[in-house]
């Protein structure tokens, strides 16, 4: 016997997951199993499952390695790069003039660290007790970290992630011309171009499948979260999440370690 569809279940066609804190709980570092069963469950009902996350193209593998579930496509650095197996779909690199500002004003502050995203490759400009700690805190789902001068690169940057505090953030955006900042995390800022962020790279993504955002469910659960939250069909914050990103969202779930991705799957009838 074939059990009717719920008329009042939402048309979900696309799920996009935030990775740290949300896929990967910051106690175990690991995926919980509840949720792996989902994401395989989503697949098996046909809705599309994407990674929305502020990692770079080189810093997702550590994590999707470990995980025994395929992706139909990744937003990264803050949806400022788009991607599946077919190639780039999008990519909003940060603005040359903008990202001298900042090489400039990092040469005026030495102490600062700060991590520079590209297409393929991921680095910091120096070391520092508070980038290992931060690093630490990761666990095995923390990528390897290189070192290398930033004005030694040519490539386009997306992404620059300076670890400063939120007035300084403020002074640093200040001089340049189209940068905003987004965080996760409270030790740094992850600085992308004033009209990008997780929205726009959703955008990119659903348009390029043929979907609308009312067939989008998203689940986040940092500060860099919330404009992916308000653009979704439906936006989830994760029980962990930070307040300002539960005041986002539709729906707050359970933590990441308590089955929070499958308790809302179910709630929305979505599974």
């Amino acid at each position: 016997m074939t059990t009717a569809p719920d008329p009042a279940a939402p048309d979900i066609r696309a799920a996009f997951f935030d990775i740290d804190g949300t896929l990967t709980s910051f106690t175990t570092h690991a995926v919980p199993q509840s949720t792996v069963d989902a994401l395989h469950a989503l697949r098996a009902h046909g809705v599309k499952t994407f990674i929305c996350t502020g990692r770079a193209p080189s810093q997702t593998p550590i994590v999707l390695d470990a995980l025994p579930v395929e992706f139909d496509g990744i937003v990264g650095v803050n949806g400022q790069y788009c991607w599946d197996t077919n190639g780039v779909i999008g990519a909003e690199p940060m603005n040359s003039g903008d990202v001298r500002t900042i090489l400039d004003w990092l040469d005026a502050h030495p102490s600062v660290v700060a991590c520079f995203s590209e297409a393929d490759a991921t680095y910091f400009n120096h070391d520092s007790a508070q980038l290992r700690a931060m690093w630490g805190s990761l666990g095995k789902t923390a990528p390897h970290i290189d070192f290398i001068d930033p004005r030694t690169r040519t490539n386009p940057i997306y992404q620059i992630s300076p670890y400063i505090d939120t007035a300084t953030e403020a002074e640093l955006v200040s001089l340049c011309h189209a940068v905003r900042g987004v965080r996760w995390h409270p030790d740094f800022v992850d600085l992308i171009p004033a009209d990008g962020g997780k929205n726009r790279g959703m955008e990119r993504m659903l348009h390029h499948y043929g979907l609308t955002r009312s067939q989008s469910i998203a689940f986040g659960d940092g500060g860099n979260d919330i404009d992916m939250l308000r653009y979704a069909g439906i936006g989830v914050a994760m029980g962990n999440a930070t307040d300002e990103t539960k005041q986002a969202a539709d729906y707050v779930t359970g933590s990441v370690d308590d089955g929070g991705i499958a308790q809302a799957l179910r709630h929305f009838g979505v599974l």
